[in-house]
């Protein structure tokens, strides 16, 4: 994909007010695959003792659900302008996000009607190293125009 369709997607993202609201940007808008990246930051996080400074798990499931769905978008003819909705999502927490977050997302197969993803969100954990917070996966129902 060209960094036109990448802006363009981006423009997706800031017009949105939610996902303008978590700040999300977009690395990478490659055919099957998205790279998005989110910063560390305090209104997202915890606030229960002991978790204090986490990101929300709420947070990192929509970062699994959207990223899924631009993910998907790489698969239509115009990616600017696709119908489609989360059928399901499934997220496992592997360990506190802390940090920033980079999150990659693959399409594993989209067809006519459905699309199946595969997503892992990565935090720097204490020692430094960037390691997976979040597994996750979606499906989705394409709404794609006869062919």
């Amino acid at each position: 994909m060209d960094d036109d369709v990448r802006d363009s997607i981006q423009r997706v993202i800031n017009d949105h007010e939610f996902l303008s609201w978590l700040g999300v940007e977009v690395a990478t808008f490659e055919a099957g695959r998205v790279e998005l990246v989110m910063p560390h930051d305090e209104k997202l996080t915890n606030i229960v003792e002991g978790s204090r400074g986490t990101i929300h798990g709420g947070v990192t499931a929509s970062l699994v659900d959207t990223s899924s769905g631009f993910a998907l978008r790489t698969t239509f003819d115009d990616p600017t302008a696709p119908a489609l909705t989360t059928t399901d999502l499934d997220v496992t927490y592997l360990r506190p996000a802390r940090s920033d977050l980079t999150v990659e997302a693959e399409v594993i197969r989209a067809g006519e009607s459905m699309g199946y993803t595969d997503v892992t969100v990565y935090g720097e954990a204490p020692d430094g190293e960037q390691k997976a917070v979040v597994k996750g996966s979606a499906s989705y129902r394409l709404f794609r125009e006869s062919r």
